[in-house]
């Protein structure tokens, strides 16, 4: 089983969110690192760049596979990770203390649509 963190809230497309406040840090979960494999790039939006519940923000790629990320909640991006540019493999290495991007929220109710811990262990036992 992948690792999770309680208090953490999950999407289908396996991005985690952390909230602060208005601010939601966002990751991709251990389960999808592990799918990837050794992550060799993020792509990551611009401060400042608007993000939509459910669209795409990004993506990550391995040697294997190049995967879309999506944004579990609506907002403003008030900061990204730059770490990840020169080393992408942080993710790969600890995916919940290696957040890529920041939002300020523009919509916080939007959260409720995202799993708990114990629904997001549940869906992943589903996927295998």
């Amino acid at each position: 089983m992948s690792k999770t963190v309680a208090g953490l809230r999950y999407s289908e497309s396996h991005e985690w969110v952390g909230i602060d406040g208005n601010i939601a840090t966002i990751g991709i979960t251990d389960y999808a690192q592990h799918a990837l494999g050794n992550l060799s790039y993020v792509d990551m939006p611009e401060t400042d760049d608007e993000v939509t519940k459910g669209e795409e923000f990004g993506a990550v790629e391995s040697v294997k596979a190049a995967s879309d990320l999506y944004s579990p909640v609506s907002g403003k991006v008030v900061e990204i990770n730059t770490e990840l540019e020169d080393a992408p493999e942080r993710l790969n290495v600890d995916p919940y203390a290696n957040w890529i991007i920041k939002v300020e929220m523009s919509d916080p109710s939007e959260l409720e649509d995202l799993m708990d811990e114990a629904a997001y262990i549940a869906f992943c036992e589903k996927e295998k």
